[in-house]
């Protein structure tokens, strides 16, 4: 993974003024309430009280406009710009603890839910982009920061892997497991978000075996 592309899109929501994210975040609403057929350019400046001139104007047409609230949502789960220098065990694990509780958080909310969920359902539609979207701007933008930081860490001789991308899939599967499937699937979230500080603190040390050095 490159760490400059990374860098850049470490946090995605930031280059985005206040009414910006506003705007975005009742497009995600009406996603989640209505469906894609709620989510028309029409129906979203109605709802963020803003004009259609001015949608266009920062997020293009409607694909620019779906393309910018799948970012912003991936934006919720944040990486910090670490260098190696900076890191040693307890802070590395520090990070990665919270980025793994703030993707369980993401991925458990009822936006990310409806995302994938249409996803799912529009995958066999031919000229459907959403599935793509959700992959480029979703998981591996959020692949790309985490990414980063795992990095960092394998340049302060904490973490040893050769193929990073493997290292963030594994660290990925050790978080999430089959859980964010069966919250697909149906099953009541309640319980689940109740061991979100346990399950991270888990993996984190699951992947800390499996990749930390003992240096």
């Amino acid at each position: 993974m490159r760490m400059n592309a990374a860098m850049k899109e470490a946090n995605a929501g930031e280059g985005l003024t206040e009414r910006q994210r506003a705007v975005l975040e009742q497009a995600l609403r009406l996603l989640v309430d209505g469906g894609e057929k709620a989510l028309t350019t029409a129906g979203v400046a109605r709802a963020a009280n803003c004009s259609k001139e001015s949608l266009y104007k920062w997020f293009g047409d409607r694909d620019g406009l779906l393309s910018a609230m799948i970012a912003f949502q991936a934006s919720k789960v944040r990486t910090l710009d670490v260098t190696a220098e900076t890191l040693d065990g307890a802070s590395l694990g520090a990070h990665l603890v919270a980025f793994a509780k703030d993707l369980l958080e993401v991925l458990a909310g009822d936006v990310s839910l409806a995302l994938n969920r249409l996803a799912i359902g529009q995958a066999s539609r031919e000229g459907s982009k959403l599935g793509h979207l959700l992959q480029e701007r979703g998981r591996r933008q959020i692949g790309r920061r985490a990414g980063a930081l795992l990095e960092a860490g394998r340049k302060a001789g904490l973490l040893a892997f050769e193929d990073a991308e493997e290292a963030y899939g594994a660290l990925y599967g050790l978080v999430v497991s089959d859980w964010h499937l069966r919250m697909l699937l149906g099953e009541a979230p309640g319980d689940m978000k109740k061991d979100f500080s346990r399950r991270a603190e888990g993996a984190v040390a699951a992947f800390l075996t499996l990749y930390g050095t003992k240096g």
